[in-house]
């Protein structure tokens, strides 16, 4: 059994100036929402044997503000690739991990991380695919399995959706009516 869980960046900054869209950074809510969902993970009593992030600002501080809810360092493999990656890509990075850890994240972008979800997931999964359908916000997680022993044998429509969950899921004033 393998477990894939997708964290797409908190929300940033777009009042934020910067030259370049990799450069933009959290905003404070960003921020919040971050750690609150690194404390919901904690206690959930999730924990990853592979962290593969995406270089981006945004990415990168999410990771730190996720770190500090969660009260652990996670030490993400840094992937140039998962910049606004397509889920093909993301799912080769999927594919590349050894076959000996059973528990991967992927922190990254949208629409790819989206676009995975359904990817991997079959139609008819039930009511957490269909929020991830209508909309993945920033800071959500969304958690599938697969019955294989071998990440290069995951394939299209061949997970299970176990969590989504949006950072208003765990704390209502991270809603889109919150702030």
């Amino acid at each position: 059994m393998k477990t894939l869980t997708l964290l797409r960046h908190a929300k940033s900054g777009w009042d934020d100036p910067v030259a370049r869209d990799f450069d933009r950074p959290l905003n404070a809510r960003g921020r919040r929402a971050a750690v609150t969902m690194g404390r919901h993970v904690r206690d959930l009593g999730l924990a990853f044997d592979v962290v593969v992030a995406s270089p981006a600002t945004r990415v990168d501080e999410t990771v730190v503000e996720f770190e500090r809810g969660l009260g652990r360092a996670l030490m993400p493999v840094w992937d140039r690739r998962l910049y606004l990656a397509a889920p093909t890509t993301l799912l080769d990075v999927v594919h590349e991990c050894d076959a000996a850890s059973d528990a991967l994240l992927l922190i990254g972008h949208n629409p790819g991380l989206e676009e995975l979800t359904l990817l991997l997931v079959p139609e008819d999964d039930g009511a957490l695919r269909a929020a991830a359908e209508e909309k993945y916000p920033t800071a959500t997680l969304a958690e599938m399995t697969f019955d294989t022993d071998d990440w290069a044998k995951v394939t299209a429509r061949s997970g299970r959706l176990t969590r989504f969950i949006r950072p208003r899921d765990v704390d209502p004033a991270l809603g889109p009516d919150g702030d």
